[in-house]
Protein backbone atom coordinates (compact mmCIF):
# COMPACT_ATOMS: atom_id res chain seq x y z
CA UNK A 1 0.00 0.00 0.00
CA UNK A 2 1.11 3.83 -0.51
CA UNK A 3 -0.25 6.59 1.68
CA UNK A 4 -0.65 10.97 1.39
CA UNK A 5 -2.28 12.39 3.64
CA UNK A 6 -3.24 15.86 3.40
CA UNK A 7 -5.02 18.45 5.82
CA UNK A 8 -7.11 21.47 4.45
CA UNK A 9 -8.51 22.96 7.63
CA UNK A 10 -11.01 20.79 9.92
CA UNK A 11 -10.85 18.04 6.53
CA UNK A 12 -8.48 15.03 6.95
CA UNK A 13 -7.50 12.52 3.94
CA UNK A 14 -5.47 9.60 3.58
CA UNK A 15 -5.05 8.01 0.11
CA UNK A 16 -3.64 4.56 -0.27
CA UNK A 17 -3.45 1.51 -2.48
CA UNK A 18 -4.72 -1.52 -1.65
CA UNK A 19 -3.35 -4.39 -3.96
CA UNK A 20 -5.66 -7.22 -2.73
CA UNK A 21 -9.17 -8.34 -1.07
CA UNK A 22 -6.57 -9.24 1.83
CA UNK A 23 -5.20 -6.01 2.44
CA UNK A 24 -8.63 -4.26 1.99
CA UNK A 25 -10.62 -6.38 4.62
CA UNK A 26 -6.93 -6.12 6.86
CA UNK A 27 -7.10 -2.62 6.62
CA UNK A 28 -10.88 -3.03 7.39
CA UNK A 29 -10.47 -4.23 10.44
CA UNK A 30 -7.71 -2.54 11.90
CA UNK A 31 -9.70 0.73 11.79
CA UNK A 32 -12.42 -1.33 13.29
CA UNK A 33 -10.35 -1.33 16.46
CA UNK A 34 -10.90 2.31 16.95
CA UNK A 35 -14.72 2.30 15.75
CA UNK A 36 -17.52 4.07 18.93
CA UNK A 37 -21.39 3.79 19.30
CA UNK A 38 -22.39 6.81 17.15
CA UNK A 39 -19.86 6.76 14.47
CA UNK A 40 -20.68 6.65 10.78
CA UNK A 41 -19.02 5.45 8.06
CA UNK A 42 -19.68 6.50 3.68
CA UNK A 43 -18.68 3.29 1.53
CA UNK A 44 -18.46 5.23 -1.78
CA UNK A 45 -17.36 3.57 -5.21
CA UNK A 46 -19.04 1.42 -8.54
CA UNK A 47 -20.10 -1.73 -8.25
CA UNK A 48 -17.67 -4.16 -7.54
CA UNK A 49 -15.36 -1.86 -5.91
CA UNK A 50 -14.92 -3.77 -2.78
CA UNK A 51 -17.23 -1.55 -0.43
CA UNK A 52 -18.74 -5.09 0.86
CA UNK A 53 -15.38 -6.38 1.51
CA UNK A 54 -14.47 -3.29 3.70
CA UNK A 55 -17.42 -3.99 5.25
CA UNK A 56 -16.54 -7.84 6.06
CA UNK A 57 -13.02 -6.66 7.51
CA UNK A 58 -14.71 -3.78 9.88
CA UNK A 59 -17.06 -6.81 11.38
CA UNK A 60 -14.30 -8.98 11.41
CA UNK A 61 -12.13 -6.04 13.88
CA UNK A 62 -15.70 -5.62 15.63
CA UNK A 63 -15.27 -9.41 16.91
CA UNK A 64 -18.32 -10.13 14.63
CA UNK A 65 -18.73 -14.09 13.97
CA UNK A 66 -21.67 -13.74 11.42
CA UNK A 67 -21.06 -13.92 8.19
CA UNK A 68 -21.37 -10.20 6.59
CA UNK A 69 -22.94 -10.03 2.92
CA UNK A 70 -24.11 -7.13 1.24
CA UNK A 71 -27.69 -6.35 2.80
CA UNK A 72 -29.23 -4.82 -0.82
CA UNK A 73 -32.74 -6.85 -0.58
CA UNK A 74 -33.17 -6.20 3.76
CA UNK A 75 -31.41 -2.68 2.90
CA UNK A 76 -30.11 -2.85 6.43
CA UNK A 77 -28.63 -5.69 8.65
CA UNK A 78 -27.50 -5.53 12.35
CA UNK A 79 -25.02 -7.66 13.64
CA UNK A 80 -23.71 -7.80 17.64
CA UNK A 81 -19.94 -7.41 17.98
CA UNK A 82 -17.73 -5.05 20.45
CA UNK A 83 -19.90 -2.18 19.56
CA UNK A 84 -23.19 -2.87 17.39
CA UNK A 85 -22.86 -2.52 13.47
CA UNK A 86 -25.97 -1.42 11.33
CA UNK A 87 -24.70 -2.30 7.57
CA UNK A 88 -26.87 -0.56 4.93
CA UNK A 89 -26.89 -1.24 1.22
CA UNK A 90 -28.69 2.06 0.00
CA UNK A 91 -28.26 0.83 -3.73
CA UNK A 92 -31.49 0.56 -4.43
CA UNK A 93 -32.66 3.96 -3.06
CA UNK A 94 -33.17 6.93 -4.92
CA UNK A 95 -32.32 9.84 -2.87
CA UNK A 96 -32.56 11.26 0.74
CA UNK A 97 -36.32 10.72 0.59
CA UNK A 98 -36.36 7.19 0.67
CA UNK A 99 -33.36 7.25 3.42
CA UNK A 100 -35.55 9.10 5.97
CA UNK A 101 -39.05 7.11 5.17
CA UNK A 102 -37.55 3.45 4.75
CA UNK A 103 -36.27 4.02 8.80
CA UNK A 104 -32.63 4.08 7.94
CA UNK A 105 -31.76 7.13 10.14
CA UNK A 106 -32.55 6.75 13.72
CA UNK A 107 -31.52 6.88 17.25
CA UNK A 108 -30.77 2.84 17.59
CA UNK A 109 -27.49 3.53 15.92
CA UNK A 110 -26.41 6.11 18.24
CA UNK A 111 -25.43 2.54 19.58
CA UNK A 112 -23.55 0.92 17.08
CA UNK A 113 -21.23 1.54 14.04
CA UNK A 114 -23.23 2.62 10.75
CA UNK A 115 -21.83 1.61 7.58
CA UNK A 116 -23.49 2.62 4.80
CA UNK A 117 -22.68 1.30 1.43
CA UNK A 118 -23.41 3.61 -1.58
CA UNK A 119 -23.56 6.30 0.66
CA UNK A 120 -24.27 8.90 -2.36
CA UNK A 121 -27.37 8.15 -2.16
CA UNK A 122 -28.19 10.81 0.03
CA UNK A 123 -27.60 14.48 1.26
CA UNK A 124 -24.33 13.94 3.21
CA UNK A 125 -25.51 17.25 5.50
CA UNK A 126 -27.41 14.60 7.20
CA UNK A 127 -23.98 12.73 8.27
CA UNK A 128 -21.63 15.95 8.27
CA UNK A 129 -19.71 13.86 10.85
CA UNK A 130 -18.84 10.32 9.09
CA UNK A 131 -15.38 9.13 7.76
CA UNK A 132 -16.11 8.66 3.85
CA UNK A 133 -14.51 5.57 2.43
CA UNK A 134 -14.05 6.04 -1.41
CA UNK A 135 -13.04 2.74 -3.09
CA UNK A 136 -12.05 2.88 -6.89
CA UNK A 137 -10.91 -0.29 -8.89
CA UNK A 138 -7.33 0.16 -10.27
CA UNK A 139 -7.12 -3.31 -11.69
CA UNK A 140 -8.14 -7.01 -11.18
CA UNK A 141 -6.83 -6.63 -7.45
CA UNK A 142 -5.95 -2.99 -6.93
CA UNK A 143 -7.94 -0.72 -5.07
CA UNK A 144 -6.93 2.98 -4.89
CA UNK A 145 -9.03 3.97 -1.26
CA UNK A 146 -9.54 7.67 0.19
CA UNK A 147 -10.52 7.70 3.73
CA UNK A 148 -12.03 11.23 4.26
CA UNK A 149 -13.54 13.44 6.76
CA UNK A 150 -13.93 16.17 9.47
CA UNK A 151 -13.34 16.41 13.46
CA UNK A 152 -12.79 13.99 15.80
CA UNK A 153 -14.27 10.57 13.93
CA UNK A 154 -12.70 11.21 10.71
CA UNK A 155 -8.97 12.09 13.18
CA UNK A 156 -9.18 8.41 14.66
CA UNK A 157 -10.08 6.51 11.73
CA UNK A 158 -7.03 8.22 9.67
CA UNK A 159 -4.71 7.29 12.76
CA UNK A 160 -5.69 3.88 13.07
CA UNK A 161 -5.03 3.78 9.03
CA UNK A 162 -1.20 5.83 9.57
CA UNK A 163 -0.82 3.07 12.57
CA UNK A 164 -2.15 -0.06 10.32
CA UNK A 165 0.31 1.39 7.48
CA UNK A 166 3.09 1.79 9.82
CA UNK A 167 3.00 -1.77 11.21
CA UNK A 168 3.53 -3.14 8.04
CA UNK A 169 6.77 -0.53 6.69
CA UNK A 170 4.41 0.63 3.95
CA UNK A 171 4.28 4.29 4.61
Amino acid sequence: MTTARSERGASLRISLTSRSTEQTRDLASAMAEVAAPGDRIALLGPLGAGKTQFAKGFAVGLGIEAVVNSPSFTLMTEYEGRVRLFHQDLYRLAGTADVLTGGLLDERQDDGVTLSEWADRFDDSLDSARLTVDIEPRGDDVREIALSGQGAVAARYLAAAERWLDARGQR
